[in-house]
């Protein structure tokens, strides 16, 4: 799993149509104009034909914002290859890398390369369909406790379900120690799709975990019921315990972790410079939506959606706006397939300082999206040359952004500036 090569790029530019020709764009063409290449105005990106063409936007720039381009080029280094279905990235101190793979495996792998032996002491897993070891995090101590975090899909009497456990990462790094399940989604299910699961460490310390409904028609519905965790956002302390201003604790016939509801398959979230939740979720054909996330509210799945069913019919029981439900920030028709998000912040990138990162399963890219007053002004897609379904974006202390490919031969990419 060594260094397999160096490449130099460009960035690779695609055009979004914009929704409208408004105040945005025109901010965007003054602020994101960073060279001879850049785009003057609104010129669009996605050209080929909605799933829904009836839908309307909810307004202006939810849909095919305008189409942007960074002037510089790129250098994408395979850090490491020879990885099965890795799932997520992160970072550790000292710039060696977490990598999770799913069929159960936690591997380190150093900056220069090398891969480690598997980490030992993780539970069993479900390795079937979409299932497996998925998100790995950080303890926000991790330098004092060494703690890491891990989703996984568990098996089960009866099925399986997304859990969360921690462990402490030996001193030789070789296993953990210490290892309890803090949390498992509620119901058990016997079924190999949408178990979430992205781990993020909010500004409060709080632990948040990103859910699917399991994706059948049968439990789709558990995505609006309080007594489910499946298709929510889940709110925890680091130790597994319940804070006690979630917004539903206390409340009747609702379990008390829950944060938000009314998602389908979140497998990208992340916290903005302000320490507001993001996530971006996977819709039908048609319908991936970002969203901001806010204490209690609803999103929809699956009374609100965008797109269509994958086998080409209207989603049974949904509007694109019905009364009561919280509008994505933007959505895709046709979809993208999010997995990973990174708002970044370092300094190898001055101009794309605050812009969010998004990883492409179906397109095969690395989406960059710039955002001003929380709305899209600009889309880009690079990397559209790897052909790789990029499953998660991370960015580094060094401030180079590490994505892994979700292949059955997956890499490990470093992202950097061209020198």
């Amino acid at each position: 799993m060594r260094n397999t090569g160096r490449t130099v790029i460009a960035a690779v530019i695609l055009a979004a149509a914009c929704g409208a020709r408004d105040a945005g764009s025109a901010a965007l063409a003054g602020s994101d104009r960073t060279g001879p290449d850049s785009i003057p105005q609104c010129v669009p990106l996605e050209t080929r034909a909605p799933n829904a063409p009836d839908q309307r936007p909810a307004f202006a720039g939810q849909t095919r914002a305008c189409g942007i381009r960074n002037a510089s080029q790129v250098d994408v280094e395979v850090v490491a290859g020879g990885l099965v279905h890795p799932w997520a990235v992160e970072p550790l101190p000292g710039g060696d890398l977490l990598v999770t793979e799913r069929p159960g495996r936690l591997r380190i792998i150093s900056a220069a390369g090398q891969a480690g032996e598997p980490i030992g002491g993780l539970p069993a897993v479900d390795a079937r369909g979409q299932g497996g070891l998925l998100d790995v995090a950080l303890s926000p101590q991790f330098a004092s406790d060494r703690t890491i975090y891990w989703s996984y899909a568990e098996p089960r009497q009866g099925g399986n379900g997304t859990a969360v456990a921690r462990g402490v990462l030996a001193a030789d790094r070789r296993s953990v120690r210490e290892v309890r399940v803090l949390f498992r989604a509620v119901p058990t299910y016997d079924g190999v799709l949408h178990f979430g699961s992205r781990l993020a460490f909010g500004p409060d310390g709080m632990l948040y975990i990103t859910l699917g409904e399991r994706s059948d028609v049968a439990t789709r519905p558990l995505a609006q019921h309080l007594d489910a965790d499946l298709g929510k956002i889940v709110r925890i302390q680091p130790d597994g315990g319940i804070p006690r201003d979630n917004p539903f604790v206390g409340q009747a016939g609702a379990r008390p972790e829950l944060w938000s509801v009314g998602h389908r398959n979140v497998q990208a979230a992340a916290f903005d410079a302000q320490g507001r939740l993001w996530e971006i979720e996977h819709g039908t054909r048609g319908g991936d939506e970002l969203n901001l996330v806010e204490k209690g509210k609803n999103y929809g799945w699956p009374v609100q959606a965008y797109g269509i069913e994958y086998a080409g019919q209207s989603i049974a029981g949904s509007a694109t706006a019905p009364a009561g439900y919280q509008q994505p920030v933007y959505y895709w028709d046709p979809v993208i397939a999010p997995s990973g998000a990174q708002f970044y912040t370092g300094d190898q990138f001055p101009a794309w300082s605050g812009n969010l990162f998004i990883g492409a399963l179906r397109e095969q890219r690395l989406v960059r999206l710039v955002l001003e007053n929380d709305r899209v002004i600009g889309e880009e897609h690079l990397l559209t040359d790897r052909g790789q379904r990029i499953r998660d974006v991370r960015q580094g202390p060094d401030g180079a952004l590490y994505l892994v490919t979700d292949e059955q031969n997956g890499e490990l990419w470093r992202i950097t500036p061209r020198r």
